[in-house]
């Protein structure tokens, strides 16, 4: 499979081409990041590659993402204190400043981070760890990836 699904992270879940994808959930995808420099990093892509913004969905389907954006946390949360001890939090962000799409940031935080990043916000990550093959999602994760479906199929029921 080529990266094209890059260019369209929603439309490629919908036609089920995005290989981050862990599972469809109510309002949108739970997709582990293609960067993993924090390991369990999971991104919460709206179902609509046409919304925006949380303020464009109707409540019922901005309260059904919000409810996703909790659960996509909560598995991560999970799955990541069961893996490293050193977990510590997870944050959850929408931004918006970059995609043209909704999505929702859910970052995991552990005490090894570098004591200069620990309490500080992920984005002023040096630039070079985004693109840094050795940070990039890979079959590797594969324990990590299955620990956070896990955890989302047992929230579902």
């Amino acid at each position: 499979m080529t990266d094209e699904w890059r260019q369209d992270r929603v439309g490629s879940a919908l036609r089920g081409e995005n290989p981050t994808v862990l599972r469809r959930l109510a309002a949108g995808f739970a997709a582990i990041g293609d960067v993993q420099f924090l390991p369990g990093y999971s991104v919460l892509l709206v179902d609509d590659p046409h919304v925006q913004r949380l303020s464009e969905l109707s409540r019922g389907r901005r309260l059904a993402f919000l409810a996703d954006m909790d659960k996509l946390g909560e598995a991560v949360e999970r799955a990541c204190k069961r893996l490293d001890p050193a977990f510590r939090r997870v944050n959850l962000e929408i931004l918006g400043n970059t995609d043209p799409f909704l999505h929702a940031h859910v970052w995991p935080r552990f005490a090894w981070e570098p004591p200069e990043l620990l309490g500080k916000p992920v984005w002023l990550y040096p630039r070079e760890w985004w693109s840094d093959e050795g940070h990039a999602l890979g079959l590797r994760h594969a324990a990590l990836r299955e620990a956070i479906d896990e955890e989302l199929a047992l929230l579902a029921s």
